[in-house]
């Protein structure tokens, strides 16, 4: 990202790329391929101790950050793991932490919070339903009346780590609006089916609730007002996912720099044509804008500027749209070793092509700019 780190921030960096070259190196990542969870719950909870679910928590509830700006800072853990293609529910917990974190009128969710950020719980925030576009403000699944707090009918797919989580942060339409609930991911009438994942490490499952009572206490915020919180969530989860892409496009370029050296053809490095040359600063270029417009989005999240919403959705669009066309550029700069399953290549393109995806594409934050920045002229158009 485009920021300038203290020198408190830059030894955080350094501390987080450590820990995961030592405890989530590339070839434990390949090994976790083959696990059902995709991560190891212990692992888990010693990253929490390096506080990266603290980030976006008040210190009263056990958070807190490096530098006082704690998206920011979460950034920072988000782009060494894109690096690393780094294994854990990072985004999943910390999107559901951002979402109780301003949560701040009704029931007292602390006993919860502190469970996440201990790492002694995880969370996934349940949004997308199948058979529809990215539509997070009207969801299909409904919360009714019960006889001591709701009951939820409806399908949720997409949804990351299901079969690992603790939780679900759950959005659905009441009769007064938009709510969110906490629902246990034991509890009675919900049900989880997995999906197969492009990413090898990143688990997706459908989740079925059928009659699932819940109490008022797990409503999440006030019921019919949740829009905020779900903006709130979003805006977090598109910093950190464009923050982890970030961090991908850049290892690769690097070591897609060094085989262009080190590779010869006709007696000469594939470093030294010209033409290979222009598509380098191409992709470079790219990456430096990528990095320019996620680092305007955290700061505008980080400060709560009137035009977050807006840069959010520049980032999510360029990066998305951008990063697997650059790391598509890399494969070929490799040649045939480029589309190997024993090349590391792919590992990142898997990660940002699921990450293109998630949380609505390029092309539905394009129509949301155009919303924001005149939106009655594209609904009469």
């Amino acid at each position: 990202m485009d920021l300038v780190l203290s020198a408190d921030q830059k030894l955080f960096r350094a501390t987080v790329k450590g820990f995961l070259e030592k405890e989530a190196p590339l070839t434990r990542v390949r090994e976790l391929a083959d696990t059902s969870t995709g991560f190891d719950r212990d692992w888990w909870s010693r990253a929490a101790e390096l506080g990266w679910t603290a980030m976006l928590v008040s210190e009263e509830l056990g958070g807190g950050s490096v530098s006082g700006d704690g998206l920011l800072d979460l950034a920072i853990v988000a782009e060494e793991f894109g690096r690393g293609v780094g294994p854990g529910p990072l985004l999943a917990t910390n999107i559901v932490l951002a979402g109780l974190a301003a949560a701040t009128d009704g029931p007292d969710h602390s006993h919860t919070v502190e469970a996440l950020v201990s790492g002694e719980s995880v969370a996934t925030w349940a949004v997308y339903e199948p058979g529809g576009q990215w539509s997070p403000l009207t969801p299909g699944l409904t919360a009714k009346p019960g006889s001591d707090g709701f009951v939820l009918d409806g399908v949720k797919d997409r949804v990351e780590l299901a079969e690992q989580a603790d939780l679900f942060l759950v959005t659905a339409t009441t009769e007064q609006g938009l709510a969110q609930f906490l629902v246990p991911a034991d509890a009675a009438g919900v049900s989880v089916e997995a999906s197969r994942s492009l990413d090898l490490v990143r688990r997706f499952a459908e989740v079925r609730f059928a009659g699932v009572e819940v109490p008022e206490s797990a409503v999440v915020g006030v019921v019919g007002r949740a829009e905020p919180l779900v903006e709130r969530q979003l805006q977090v989860a598109i910093v950190l996912q464009s923050a982890e892409t970030c961090g991908a496009l850049e290892r690769v370029f690097e070591f897609t720099t060094q085989w262009a050296f080190d590779r010869y053809s006709f007696g000469r490095p594939l470093a030294s044509y010209q033409a290979l040359k222009h598509r380098f600063a191409d992709m470079k270029t790219w990456i430096e804008a990528c990095h320019a417009t996620t680092g305007a989005a955290a700061r505008a999240v980080q400060d709560g500027a009137e035009d977050a919403a807006e840069l959010v959705s520049v980032a999510k669009s360029y990066v998305g749209s951008r990063s697997t066309q650059i790391l598509q550029d890399c494969v070929q700069m490799h040649g045939g070793i480029g589309v190997t399953w024993e090349h590391d290549l792919h590992l990142y393109l898997r990660r940002a092509t699921v990450n293109r995806a998630l949380y609505g594409t390029p092309e539905d934050h394009r129509l949301r700019i155009a919303d924001i920045i005149a939106p009655s002229e594209r609904k009469t158009s």
